[in-house]
């Protein structure tokens, strides 16, 4: 062997960009649970966002003709423009949104789809602000484009939200974007019609900023008709309204998003998508055609379940003595307030922050929660409620048994 090629070799190391990204503290806890499992260890994760109902068979049936038919080959990397075209009507039907297929670009996954954004958007120095709590990839995604995180604070006596007033505190001169989502990760909150109005009325007062509407969780609201930011007057050509197939239709593995926006916007985001990855697979947008434009039985059926697991989660959340607790009104997470629980103790462990309460949890009652300084709420943690109700059960019983352990 030569050692002297090995010890050049040896010296290398990954880019600083690498070392400046976060890992996504959900990812992580997930991770960690998977192998405590792995390793015998009885652990119920409640830390994933992700569906546990399989993709409905009429989407995986249309997959497998797709492909029977040669569906197999390079798309374009806006999207297939049938898909693009369902987008279209999708939104046309549901949302009351007139978009054109060259102003809707298809991306591997509704993550894909902010991130091609931002980069497009966001200048070095530019602010972003971010009503916090938020899901833990945007600051990051922020943090890369060389932006600079303006996190807009909320909390469980607000049902996580923020004012037009402190919206409109926010902004600066360098604010050049904000982004939200609605139905929210993590905190399940929705925005009403007349809060998106204020937020569009303090928006109209500087028409420089820029608003990615995160709505992957649209179809897991149980407070009425989804309304989007770019439906209000003057909104739709400074809006991207971000969605896609996992969330809704239980399509997690099938790794499609899409973001509809002005055309510069998707242009854009094209070169940049181009840079990286083409186009999303071929045979999944044949499927989202199939989603997006067959029958709703199954969704909404997804989403009765939903509701009556948020009904019991709350319900069960609520009766441990320490948390603060709301009833979300979409999504499938509760986001309780657990300061209450800083400082107690046992065994010689102190908790200190809601990642070691977290931790404290998958240790003595092994449940996998996500703590919320990730999402910009230090005094939270996230708990998902995308499993079956005994698992639901079984889990928040243990928590609150472990719980009474702290003193």
């Amino acid at each position: 062997m030569d050692w002297g090629i090995f010890a050049v070799y040896s010296m290398f190391s990954a880019s600083l960009r690498i070392s400046e990204i976060v890992e996504s503290e959900t990812l992580a806890m997930t991770k960690k649970a998977r192998e405590l499992r792995e390793s015998g260890k009885d652990v119920i994760s409640l830390s994933i966002g992700e569906p546990d109902f399989n993709t409905p068979l009429h989407i995986c049936d249309a997959a497998y003709e797709a492909i029977k038919n040669g569906a197999t080959h390079y798309p374009p990397v806006l999207g297939l423009l049938a898909f693009r075209e369902s987008i279209c009507r999708k939104l046309q039907r549901e949302n009351g949104l007139d978009y054109k297929p060259d102003e809707i670009i298809v991306s591997n996954g509704a993550k894909h789809s902010i991130i091609n954004a931002v980069l497009s958007i966001v200048n070095p120095g530019d602010e972003v602000i971010l009503p916090a709590p938020f899901w833990v990839s945007y600051p990051t995604m922020v943090a890369y484009a060389g932006g600079v995180s303006v996190p807009l604070q909320t909390s469980v006596d607000n049902n996580y939200k923020p004012t037009a007033a402190e919206l409109r505190a926010a902004v600066t001169p360098k604010t050049r974007l904000l982004i939200f989502s609605s139905p929210c990760n993590p905190s399940g909150s929705v925005f009403s019609t007349a809060e998106l109005e204020e937020i569009a009325g303090v928006l109209r007062e500087f028409p420089d900023i820029f608003v990615i509407s995160d709505e992957i969780y649209e179809k897991i609201n149980y407070s009425g008709p989804h309304v989007s930011l770019a439906q209000l007057p003057g909104m739709k050509d400074r809006v991207a309204v971000v969605n896609g197939l996992s969330k809704g239709y239980a399509m997690t593995g099938w790794r499609i998003g899409y973001l509809a926006g002005p055309r510069w916007l998707v242009a854009a985001c094209e070169k940049m998508q181009g840079l990286f990855t083409s186009g999303a697979s071929s045979v999944g947008m044949m499927a989202g055609i199939a989603a997006l434009d067959g029958p709703p039985d199954s969704v909404e059926s997804m989403r009765s379940e939903f509701l009556k697991r948020r009904n019991r989660t709350a319900e069960l959340v609520s009766a441990i003595p320490g948390m603060r607790c709301n009833v979300p009104d979409g999504a499938f997470y509760v986001f309780p307030d657990v300061h209450a629980f800083f400082g107690k103790s046992y065994a010689g462990t102190t908790i200190h922050t809601a990642e070691d309460l977290c931790y404290f949890l998958l240790e003595h009652a092994g449940v996998a929660a996500v703590g919320g300084t990730a999402f910009g709420a230090p005094d939270c943690i996230r708990i998902s409620y995308a499993t079956d109700l005994n698992t639901i059960e079984k889990a928040l019983n243990r928590m609150a048994e472990a719980l009474l352990l702290l003193s």
